[in-house]
């Protein structure tokens, strides 16, 4: 995560989940809020009700490679919480992915695309 820092500390989650705006689909809840710094945070939480340590964890690195493959595609100054849900478990990384993705477009997150890169902005 080159422009990006784990977010470990509980209180940032807590006012987040208080304070922060939301958004959600069968697989996931992402939690998002403007941070003040140049850079984003980014925190994971799944629950034990989705499996053993190992199944925890695979999710987890799933949605931490999605987040770094399209790292430059987020605006920054961010603090964000992906929450996985019990679908996560069992999902195909291309439905994942784009969960991940069309919840974050959703918050606003993602900066805005230019439709061709070949032709210069005017």
């Amino acid at each position: 995560m080159r422009f990006s820092h784990s977010m470990k500390e509980n209180s940032l989650f807590r006012r987040l989940y208080a304070r922060g705006k939301s958004a959600a689909n069968s697989y996931l809840v992402i939690y998002c809020r403007k941070n003040g710094s140049t850079e984003n945070r980014i925190g994971y939480t799944v629950s034990k009700k989705l499996g053993h340590a190992v199944v925890r964890n695979r999710v987890r690195r799933r949605l931490r490679e999605i987040y770094r493959l399209h790292e430059s595609e987020f605006l920054s100054g961010r603090d964000i919480v992906v929450v996985a849900r019990s679908r996560t478990v069992g999902a195909p990384y291309a439905k994942l992915e784009r969960a991940f993705l069309s919840l974050s477009e959703k918050l606003g997150l993602l900066a805005e695309k230019r439709d061709d890169p070949e032709t210069p902005a005017d």
